[in-house]
């Protein structure tokens, strides 16, 4: 940036450069014709100068403009100037959670938990207007002072309408750190593929690491898709099991064992803060749609083949929870005492009514003998 101030469009004057990345540098501007500040991502030269890429991203940024969510960074505005094509974005104070991670290093689970909730409504609104993120990672996970997350950079992001299944690209889509296996393979990205990723950063929250490391994208790529995650327990013990389990879930290399989409990845999240239990694991109900918790069995040693909950009833005995269709467990400190004496009164009642009944068939035969 020059000495002096540069003036997009005769309307955004920027102010300061707020960082960079592969394909934009982001500025911190200010909008003089609606008097605030906001956020300008210009893109690089190189992507400008490409006419297929410029419409490809009017048509992404108009569809991120387009989603309006408290967890999602708000599109306002997109523009060309001095052959630079640019988007306005609402302005985020606070740090990104790279940033946040590098200070220190790993996160308790319940605060980790509550930021990947947030994270999760967001990127789960996006699915529901048909939209990927395809480049989740901590960078684009901002957190305000007021600890509210927002999901930044749909730039990427693609309508799912225009994306066939079984579409292959020739463009690796995502960060490679933090990118689906079907990512990875060149294959179309899909809701799942934002879960994965999501799970990459729930994974560096909790433990301090990448479950995934190596020095060529290549190598990286094929660890995504053929090298089973490591124990988040094993790196850091504090991890309960039940949330174990969930990280090695959304990790499952078949987009089908996971999450199918950010909303129900959020609920179980939500499910298992609101209710710690050690050793409850929740798992969604196919028919509801909604978590219900259960007792894990030992985590067998290919952790993504077995997704059916026991068919046995195995909560706490004072757990509030109810299982869908069936009756509260009632502790047996509750339940009424066997009345002992109720019982035997009724015994003698019995006994004495049946002595009766042959003085009474007595008394019938006098009074009405035989012809």
């Amino acid at each position: 940036m020059t000495e002096q101030p540069i003036l997009l469009n005769n309307r955004y004057q920027l102010e300061a450069r707020q960082g960079s990345g592969g394909m934009a540098m982001v500025y911190r501007a200010r909008d003089l014709m609606l008097e605030r500040t906001v956020a300008i991502k210009i893109l690089r030269k190189s992507y400008t100068n490409d006419p297929a890429f410029r419409e490809n991203f009017r048509l992404e940024a108009k569809a991120a403009a387009n989603l309006s969510h408290p967890n999602i960074a708000t599109v306002h505005d997109f523009g060309l100037d001095s052959n630079q094509l640019f988007i306005v974005m609402e302005y985020i104070p606070g740090t990104d959670l790279k940033k946040l991670l590098k200070q220190r290093q790993r996160l308790p689970a319940d605060e980790a938990i509550e930021i990947m909730t947030q994270a999760c409504a967001g990127i789960g609104y996006a699915h529901r207007a048909g939209l990927v993120h395809c480049d989740l990672k901590p960078q684009n996970i901002l957190i305000t002072p007021d600890n509210r997350v927002k999901v930044v950079d749909f730039g990427i992001a693609r309508a799912l309408s225009t994306v066939k299944e079984q579409e292959q690209v020739d463009v690796v889509w995502g960060s490679p750190l933090y990118f689906s296996p079907e990512q990875a393979a060149g294959s179309a990205p899909s809701p799942a593929s934002d879960v994965y990723s999501l799970g990459i950063v729930f994974f560096e929250m909790l433990t301090g690491q990448l479950p995934f490391n190596a020095e060529t994208t290549e190598e990286l790529a094929r660890l995504h898709q053929e090298t089973l995650p490591p124990s988040p327990r094993k790196i850091n013990p504090e991890i309960s099991p039940a949330i174990e389990k969930i990280i090695l879930k959304v990790l499952a290399k078949e987009p089908t064992a996971r999450y199918q989409t950010a909303d129900q990845f959020g609920r179980v999240l939500a499910a298992i803060n609101a209710h710690p239990v050690e050793n409850a694991v929740p798992v969604t109900s196919p028919a509801t749609g909604q978590p219900q918790f259960i007792e894990p069995p030992p985590l067998p040693a290919q952790p993504f083949i077995s997704r059916q909950a026991p068919e046995r009833d195995l909560r706490p005995q004072h757990s509030s929870i109810t299982m869908p269709d069936s009756q509260p467990v009632i502790p047996m400190e509750e339940r009424t005492p066997f009345d002992y004496l109720t019982w035997i009164l009724l015994l003698l009642a019995v006994m004495a009514a049946g002595g009766l009944i042959p003085f009474w068939l007595w008394v019938i035969y006098r009074l009405n003998p035989p012809l």
